[in-house]
C-alpha cells in the first residue's frame, strides 16, 4: 500500500545519512559545500534524479528578476519532488523559499548546521539539523572534536579519600 509522504520520514533519512558526515578545519563555504554534497549524495542512494542549483519557484528580489535557485532538488518517481536548502544561517528568505516550494507540492527540507540554536521553521518545511562547532574560523562536526586534555598527575590510592556510604534501609 503507498501512503503519500509528508516529508516526515524522508526527513529522517536525510538527517540519519547527514548524521554519518563528518568533517574538520573546513570554512563555513567548504561546511556548506560538504554538506550539500552529502545530500546530493544522499537522494542519489535513493535511486532518486538529484540536481544542484535547481530553479525554485520563488522570485529572486528587485531588482533581480527570474527565480531563486535551491541548494538540491530531488525527483523521485511516483513521488513528489523534493526541495532542499542547506544554510548555517537563520535566513527568512530560505523560509519563504521552501513555504513556496511546499506550496508548489514539494517536500521541504531545510538543512541547518552550525552551533544552534535551530528554531523549527513553520510547517510543512521539515528540519534537518547537523551540529558544527568552530574553532580559530574554522568548521568541524562535533562528534570530530578532539577529547579533552586530562591531567598527567599520578593519583595513588592512598591518596583518596574514602566517602562514607549510606547504608540502604
Amino acid at each position: 500500500m503507498d501512503t503519500v509522504d509528508d516529508g516526515t520520514g524522508t526527513a529522517r533519512s536525510l538527517a540519519a545519512w547527514l548524521d554519518r558526515l563528518t568533517f574538520a578545519d573546513l570554512t563555513a563555504d567548504q561546511a556548506t559545500a560538504r554538506i550539500v554534497d552529502a545530500v546530493a549524495d544522499w537522494g542519489a542512494a535513493q535511486g532518486w534524479r538529484v540536481y544542484r542549483r535547481a530553479p525554485s519557484v520563488f522570485p529572486l528580489p528587485p531588482p533581480l528578476r527570474g527565480n531563486s535557485v535551491l541548494d538540491v532538488a530531488c525527483a523521485r518517481p511516483g513521488a513528489a519532488p523534493i526541495a532542499i536548502e542547506v544554510d548555517r544561517l537563520d535566513r527568512q528568505r530560505t523560509v519563504d523559499k521552501l513555504l513556496a516550494e511546499a506550496a508548489a507540492g514539494r517536500v521541504a527540507i531545510w538543512v541547518r548546521w552550525g552551533t544552534g540554536p535551530f528554531l523549527p521553521p513553520p510547517l510543512p518545511v521539515h528540519l534537518v539539523t547537523r551540529e558544527a562547532a568552530r574553532q580559530s574560523g574554522r568548521w568541524r562536526t562535533v562528534a570530530d572534536r578532539p577529547p579533552p586534555e586530562h591531567s598527567s598527575t599520578v593519583v595513588s590510592t592512598a591518596e583518596v579519600e574514602e566517602l562514607p556510604w549510606e547504608s540502604e534501609t
